[in-house]
């Protein structure tokens, strides 16, 4: 079987090396595609000077260039977010504006560069907004060319209006811990099954 990566894009709000709910539940994620033999890593896409703009690269020290790299080196995406008034935040957002650009980048089969690569949400918050969040990453994600594999999400949604984040629990929920494992198992199985076999050309 060949040796499969994933790289997770933390759309946390906060910087380096603040604690982030996010970072612990795609860790978390990172850990269970470990298990299936997966190599991982993380990027705190906060902590880049991702410019706005819908190229590949926008100049002037944007830092997308590099990200995009490491993107397109990986055989699974995590795209990772906090819930922020029930909604991705603004730094996921910028993720899939900047991924706008693969639309217009193809092999010399005519396929897009992200064809073959396997995508997976991971949503936190202590507030509504998961489901909505997953549906419209996945729809974006698909859009550019990656593909999203049967309950490719992991999320917890804390009690609304109240102060306690995922970093806080004293353990992780059965409900999370379950979905965090099938996400992996689900992703790891798809993300073979494309390496061996990629989409036809068009």
């Amino acid at each position: 079987m060949p040796d499969l990566s994933a790289l997770v894009l933390n759309c946390s709000l906060t910087p380096s090396p603040g604690p982030s709910s996010t970072e612990v539940l795609s860790g978390q994620l990172l850990e269970a595609l470990s298990s299936h033999g997966v190599t991982g890593s993380t990027i705190r896409v906060v902590d880049h000077d991702v410019r706005p703009g819908v190229e590949t690269d926008m100049g002037d020290g944007d830092a997308w260039p590099a990200i995009r790299e490491r993107i397109l080196g990986a055989d699974i995406l995590v795209l990772a977010t906090p819930t922020w008034l029930g909604q991705h935040s603004s730094v996921a957002q910028r993720v899939f504006e900047r991924l706008d650009a693969e639309l217009a980048e193809t092999d010399d089969e005519g396929r897009m560069l992200t064809h073959g690569k396997v995508a997976l949400a991971v949503v936190v918050g202590n507030e509504d907004g998961a489901h909505h969040i997953c549906a419209m990453t996945f729809q974006c994600l698909n859009d550019v060319g990656f593909t999203v594999p049967a309950n490719g999400c992991t999320f917890w949604n804390g009690e609304a209006m109240t102060g306690t984040d995922y970093k806080d629990l004293d353990t992780t929920p059965d409900a999370v811990a379950s979905a965090t494992s099938m996400a992996a198992a689900n992703a790891v199985h798809l993300a073979r099954h494309l390496s061996a076999k990629n989409y036809p050309a068009p």
